[in-house]
């Protein structure tokens, strides 16, 4: 059906793992079967009302702690926690209003989306915005002469920032009034402290890389002070893994602010942001885990026996231990025919001391980012690029208003991928780098991850940098030329390394992640090789059973890359002589996936490859007389029709509906091409 897209990521939703706001009232029926005085969260909702600030406190960090328990959250919410929490984020004590923040927080981090849209309309973000202003007032102000007190504010800050992040990523409505409410001029200030509170910055800097992301009403907004503070970060030399993150999505808030930048100052930004990624990706992470793993133990042999044994694994609460599987526990949604991530990425709630475990985190996160933002480098927003995607009103806003567009050049163009842009990946090795993040992470550093629940996360956060890099190869092989690839050698050096990647073990990988990244980079390369007439490794055999394995994916773009491949492959083979029965092979695959998957879009992209593979020549001829290619598409035709008939309108978007109209029409015409072929 064309070049596949290169997808955009999108800022991660947070996982529904918790309950709908609509099925609280359910849980609720339940619950006053056993009389409401006995639920715990009516009495520590209760205990927001004592005199006592202790009390407060107490009540606001066991609220903290219950509501990453994701079934609890209808309890609380069916009892106004939203607006019984909101007065404390202004509670005379700080230590209320920091636990305070940290309680909405986890309930927005640890619910779903739905969570934080009722969260917003609970008016939560009215406290958060005078939270966070008077913060800001307070880090260098007269007021505050402590350096303790100043740590306070900052610490509840930080809470306040995370909360707004949570916020701002699920709900327009809260977007919207962060782009009313002077919010952007507060998470700069944040931002600015980074020079002494790196967890801060990384906090602000995180809620700047989501809310200046399809945001044209925010970047019509934007001053000098915001770039200059960007640059500060981004030209900053402080070390280790937080500070190299921070980096990372200042470098992804200027790309997100592309259109609002000067063009005289485009150059420079591109270039910096990009040898900002490059330095990221030069981490090894297969090296630098183990020596965190390592420096951690010893930590723990230098400690007292004491606190060595408050560490231990057996005395860990049972919220903690569902938070570490929750975070192995990544799904890929889609949201608005856009790839979207749902990532139960608790990482930020680890309790303060696991120091090395942060900045393992701190290091994947950075990498994982990194590749996100090449991958919306090279992508294009241009639904016509393939006729799969739903279109999303949301690709519109990357322009901007037509004001925001004057005096910007071509250099940062979203909708293509400009030589200037090109060139500067190829500068900073990019694709190179890239590609050497395709492979598994390193067993040895696996291993180490896996011998301490704490640090399992991680070892599935390595994984998924690979599936990024994979994405993002998929993403720079269907943007740039193949001269700047490396040419015939370097396409065929990449076709030899993915070949090793799935056909290396005894068996084909079945891990959803990784079989959607992989197969979506091996489609674009073999689209690539093929255009250029290059041999490549891969043989219809291993092809085969790359197909067979994507078949019993429940991902459709799995399905539908694999037959995409097969048609790639098929339409190759039939231009030289004694394919035949390849052909055949590939054909019988090609009809049985168009019959029998029960996806449409599979159904059609099936249905194309198979025009593709025997639209012409002897070879194709010959097997398609031997698989009975023709009988068997005027059975399927009116099976197809129909299908469309039943199920496009609910099922399908106007988009999708189009294109299977097309191969409907193309089918009859095909049909009646295999009509004069058998009369020849």
């Amino acid at each position: 059906m064309g070049k596949s897209k290169t997808t955009k990521f999108k800022r991660p939703q947070f996982n529904a793992v918790g309950l709908p706001v609509k099925a609280v009232r359910e849980v609720d029926g339940e619950e006053e079967d056993h009389g409401e005085d006995c639920s715990p969260a009516a009495e520590l909702l209760e205990k927001l009302q004592s005199p006592n600030a202790d009390m407060r406190e107490f009540a606001c960090a066991s609220i903290s702690r219950v509501v990453q328990q994701s079934q609890t959250i209808p309890g609380f919410l069916q009892r106004d926690a939203v607006r019984r929490l909101g007065p404390m984020l202004l509670d005379n004590s700080m230590a209320v209003r920091e636990t305070a923040a940290g309680a909405l927080r986890n309930l927005s981090a640890c619910g779903n989306q739905e969570v934080c849209e009722d969260m917003v309309k609970e008016d939560v973000m009215t406290p958060l915005t005078a939270l966070l202003t008077e913060c800001c007032a307070g880090f260098d102000g007269a007021v505050v002469t402590m350096k303790e007190q100043k740590n306070a504010v900052e610490d509840v800050a930080n809470e306040a920032v995370n909360l707004l992040w949570n916020l701002c990523e699920s709900s327009s409505q809260a977007l919207s009034v962060f782009n009313k409410s002077g919010l952007l001029d507060v998470v700069v200030q944040c931002l600015e402290r980074h020079p002494h509170n790196v967890e801060l910055a990384v906090s602000a800097a995180h809620c700047l890389h989501t809310v200046t992301e399809d945001n044209p009403e925010l970047l019509c907004s934007l001053n000098t002070a915001v770039f200059g503070a960007l640059e500060s970060v981004l030209l900053s030399s402080q070390p280790g893994m937080a500070a190299t993150l921070l980096r990372t999505l200042a470098a992804g808030t200027l790309w997100n602010m592309k259109a609002s930048l000067p063009a005289a100052r485009q150059a420079q930004t591109l270039n910096a942001v990009v040898a900002t990624l490059s330095r990221c990706l030069d981490l090894d992470a297969g090296v630098l885990i183990p020596e965190l793993r390592a420096s951690e133990e010893a930590s723990h042999k230098c400690a007292s026996p004491a606190a060595t044994k408050a560490e231990e694994p057996a005395t860990r609460d049972p919220a903690e231990e569902e938070m570490i599987e929750e975070d192995e526990a990544l799904k890929e949604k889609s949201r608005n025919g856009k790839a979207t991530t749902a990532d139960n990425d608790f990482s930020d709630l680890l309790p303060k001391g696991k120091e090395e475990l942060r900045e393992a985190t701190a290091l994947l996160t950075a990498q994982q980012t990194s590749l996100e933002i090449i991958v919306n480098m090279c992508c294009s927003d241009d639904p016509s690029d393939d006729e799969w995607e739903e279109e999303s009103s949301s690709d519109e806003s990357d322009m901007g208003p037509d004001g925001l567009c004057d005096g910007v050049s071509s250099l940062m163009s979203p909708l293509c991928l400009s030589a200037e842009v090109q060139g500067a990946l190829i500068h900073h090795s990019i694709p190179e780098k890239v590609l050497k993040k395709t492979e598994f992470p390193r067993p040895e550093a696996i291993d180490v991850c896996q011998q301490n629940p704490s640090w399992r996360g991680v070892a599935k956060r390595m994984r998924r940098v690979q599936s990024r890099a994979l994405t993002c190869l998929h993403s720079i092989l269907s943007t740039m030329d193949p001269e700047s690839l490396g040419g015939a050698a370097g396409l065929q050096g990449a076709a030899q390394h993915l070949s090793t990647l799935v056909f290396g073990a005894a068996e084909i990988p079945k891990d959803e992640e990784f079989l959607e990244a992989v197969i979506s980079a091996m489609r674009s390369l073999l689209q690539m090789i093929a255009s250029k007439s290059i041999p490549q490794c891969m043989t219809p055999q291993q092809l085969m059973s790359l197909c067979e394995a994507a078949s019993h994916c429940d991902v459709v773009s799995v399905r539908v890359n694999a037959v995409a491949i097969l048609g790639i492959t098929g339409s190759t083979l039939a231009k030289d002589k004694g394919t035949a029965e390849t052909l055949q092979m590939i054909g019988n695959a090609l009809l049985q996936v168009a019959t029998r998957d029960s996806d449409l879009v599979v159904n059609g992209e099936a249905l194309d490859a198979l025009f593709d593979v025997f639209a012409d020549g002897e070879e194709a001829e010959t097997a398609a007389k031997s698989i009975q290619l023709l009988p068997a598409l005027k059975t399927l035709q009116p099976v197809f029709k129909a299908k469309i008939r039943k199920e496009g309108r609910g099922k399908y978007s106007s988009q999708q509906l189009c294109v299977l109209d097309n191969i409907k029409v193309n089918l009859r015409r095909f049909i009646g091409y295999l009509e004069k072929v058998v009369k020849k």
